[in-house]
């Protein structure tokens, strides 16, 4: 089963930032679909039910932006 989740990132400022989390995030196990959008500080992302949060987080940590809470 899939779900469809949004994170709000702080640090994005253009499409070049979109794309490098987009990038990571399709890398990782269990992700369908991802779309940044710098402007709302929002990533859409499909994933599969098994798909944790706090690694998805990791990843968008470790390509230089922030998880907002």
């Amino acid at each position: 089963m899939v779900q469809r989740r949004s994170i709000d990132v702080s640090g994005m400022s253009c499409n070049g930032c979109e794309r490098n989390v987009e990038n990571a995030l399709k890398n990782v196990d269990g992700v369908r679909r991802v779309e940044a959008d710098h402007e709302a500080g929002t990533v859409e992302i499909v994933v599969e039910d098994d798909v944790n949060d706090d690694d998805l987080g990791t990843v968008i940590h470790g390509v230089g932006y922030e998880v907002v809470a």
